[in-house]
C-alpha cells in the first residue's frame, strides 16, 4: 500500500512503499499502534514532507527520534506542539539563535514557522513507543530517510545541512552535491552543548549560503505564542 504525500515526494518515493523492508515498517506499526502509545499520531508521520517537497528545500535540520513522552512529537524533528514544555536541546538551540541574532527565547518549542520556510525537520527514525528512546530505530525507518537524504544530497540546487551531534553527522557521506553546505557540531543536548554547539553560527552560516545563491533567507525568529486554542 502506498503512502500518500501530497506533492514532489510521491514520484520521488514512489518505489520504496513496495519494497521489503517498508513492508516490514508497516506491519511493525500496524502492531504497536494497535498495542502500544505510539508517537507522533500515525496521521502526522510523514508531516516534514508534506510541509516541504523536495523542491521547496533549502535547510535540512537532522534530528534522531521522535519525542517520546505525551503530547510532544508531531512529525518535526525538534519541534514539539505549541502547549508543551520546550525540550532543553531545543532551549539549547533558541539560546544560539540569541547568541547570533540577539532574539527573545520564545514561549514555545512550536517550529511550524521553519517548516513552513523551506525548513526541512527530519528525524531519522519517524516513530517512537511512548517513553521508549529509539525503540523504532531499528524497524527499517534509516533506509527510508537515508534516501531522502540522498536524494536532496545529490540534487545540483543550493541546500544546507545541519547535522547535530554523531547520529547526525554519520549521514555526511549520503550528501554528494558540491552545491551542499553541510554544518556540523555537537548535538544541542545538555550533555554536549558546551562542546561546540554554543557559537556554531550554524543559522548565520545557512543564511549567508542562501543569500550568496540568491535565495531568501530563513527568518528564523519564533514568536511568543499567547493563546491556546490550537
Amino acid at each position: 500500500m502506498s503512502v500518500n504525500i501530497g506533492n514532489s515526494w510521491d514520484e520521488l518515493l514512489k518505489d520504496e512503499w513496495n519494497k521489503d523492508y517498508y513492508k516490514k515498517i508497516r506491519e511493525v506499526l500496524i502492531h504497536d499502534y494497535k498495542n502500544y502509545k505510539v508517537y507522533p499520531d500515525m496521521n502526522f508521520i510523514f508531516e516534514a514532507l508534506k510541509l516541504v517537497p523536495f523542491e521547496d528545500c533549502k535547510v535540512v535540520i537532522l534530528g534522531q527520534d521522535p519525542y517520546h513522552n505525551p503530547n510532544q512529537a508531531h512529525g518535526l524533528s525538534f519541534s514539539v506542539k505549541p502547549n508543551v514544555k520546550t525540550p532543553p536541546s531545543l532551549i539549547n538551540i533558541y539560546k544560539e539563535l540569541q547568541n547570533e541574532f540577539g532574539y527573545p527565547i520564545p514561549n514555545n518549542g512550536y517550529l511550524m514557522k521553519w517548516a513552513k520556510q523551506g525548513v526541512l525537520l527530519l528525524n531519522t527514525s519517524l516513530t517512537v513507543i511512548e517513553n521508549k528512546p529509539n525503540s523504532h530505530s531499528k524497524i527499517g525507518w534509516q533506509i527510508l530517510t537515508d534516501k531522502i537524504i540522498q536524494l536532496l544530497g545529490n540534487s545540483n540546487r543550493p541546500i544546507v545541512f545541519i547535522l547535530w551531534g554523531n547520529n547526525a553527522r554519520m549521514k555526511k557521506d549520503l550528501i554528494k552535491s558540491k552545491n551542499a553546505l553541510i554544518l556540523e557540531s555537537p548535538h544541542p543536548s545538555p550533555f554536549s552543548a558546551n562542546r561546540g554547539f554554543f557559537g556554531c553560527n550554524h543559522f548565520i552560516k545557512t543564511n549567508d549560503y542562501l543569500i550568496d545563491n540568491g535565495l531568501e533567507p530563513i527568518d528564523w525568529k519564533i514568536e511568543n505564542i499567547w493563546f491556546t486554542n490550537f
